[in-house]
């Protein structure tokens, strides 16, 4: 979706946090030769680094025009807020950015490109709007087909939104790629579609569809690889998301899945005026996320992702110690200790996947 290496500067105005620039943190992390800055104007003057984690030297700076000496060429909305519209307050800012010539990303549900006022800016000064959640136009209906492919398809599903689903599908497909694997990342959100550049933004997609939309896009990948790789969305047991998670799991039709916490999360995320429910014990949702995609394919959890952000070294240790003996399975954070774990774990299973073939021919 970003395509040709751009340079971006990123719109998180008062939001530029670990549990609030969702998509901001997901562009820097997996294009960071790509983001000139990050605007804040609540965090000006520290850097990513300071502020999140990663991101190195890119500077937060207070408004766009602060933005200039870096010589950008595009806006990335960096925040997917529930209800998926536009602040009032970062109009000026996409219309200021595409008055330069710029090009806007944005992961939001309300779509600019359909707005008058800004699709005449873009027209004018050569800009494009790119509405990444537009969801494609094909509509195919799920019907198994998955079954039929030769490649291992494995699925993230995570006990609540935001516990890094991508994170974990991504950082195991690029150790897999390491290894020399033939791995595929199948992008089902904003923020993946812009790492990866392809993809489809499931929960966009008009539920009779969703299921079908993520068969074609494994189907498609499948072709080329041994490993699908599918980013998961939601949480099976969520009030507000457990549809889509529930179509991804029915149009992938994963043999293997890749359990997601964040530690230390008790209650799931919802809006501020509703009450949050309990997040059940780990070893329930694993059983639950089994049966649920189990209903059309027998499918196992072989690893936990957990995501230590939160703790520091001696506390992440302790988690995921106490996890791995809850459940009795492989438990990693992705981004602190890597996915080595799991990537063995999966090339022994093609391994002998393909001595069962050979076996049989």
């Amino acid at each position: 979706m970003l395509g040709k290496t751009r340079r971006i500067a990123v719109m998180a105005e008062g939001s530029f946090t670990l549990m609030d620039a969702k998509t901001a943190l997901g562009v820097i992390r997996y294009r960071p030769d790509e983001v000139v800055a990050v605007i804040d104007s609540a965090r000006a003057g520290r850097t990513a680094a300071d502020c999140v984690g990663i991101g190195g030297d890119i500077p937060v700076v207070a408004s766009l025009a602060e933005t200039l000496p870096c010589s950008p060429d595009a806006l990335l909305i960096g925040i997917a807020p529930q209800g998926g519209g536009l602040p009032d307050s970062w109009r000026a800012v996409v219309a200021d950015a595409l008055t330069r010539g710029w090009d806007v990303f944005s992961g939001l549900h309300t779509f600019l490109a359909d707005d008058p006022e800004l699709a005449a800016l873009a027209a004018r000064h050569s800009g494009t709007i790119h509405d990444v959640r537009r969801p494609p136009s094909a509509r195919p209906i799920a019907a198994r087909r998955v079954l039929g492919c030769e490649a291992l398809v494995v699925l993230t599903v995570g006990t609540d939104c935001n516990v890094g689903k991508m994170t974990t599908a991504l950082e195991v497909h690029t150790e897999l790629r390491s290894r020399g694997v033939r791995s595929a990342f199948v992008a089902t959100g904003q923020t993946g579609i812009l790492v990866a550049d392809q993809g489809a933004a499931i929960d966009a997609v008009p539920a009779d569809f969703v299921a079908g939309v993520v068969e074609r896009m494994v189907l498609d990948a499948a072709r080329e690889a041994d490993v699908v790789l599918v980013e998961g969305q939601g949480a099976i047991h969520h009030p507000a998301y457990s549809g889509v998670t529930l179509s991804l799991m029915h149009g992938a039709c994963p043999e293997l899945m890749i359990l997601c916490h964040q530690a230390g999360r008790t209650h799931m995320k919802l809006s501020d005026a509703a009450p949050a429910p309990r997040l059940g014990a780990l070893s329930q949702v694993l059983l639950d996320n089994e049966r649920a995609a189990g209903w059309l394919r027998p499918a196992s959890v072989m690893a936990l992702s957990l995501n230590t952000m939160l703790l520091d070294e001696v506390e992440a240790k302790r988690a995921l110690e106490n996890a791995e003996k809850l459940t009795g399975l492989p438990t990693v954070d992705p981004v602190r200790y890597g996915t080595e774990v799991i990537a063995t774990e999966l090339i022994r299973r093609l391994d002998e996947r393909r001595r069962r073939k050979t076996g049989e021919d």
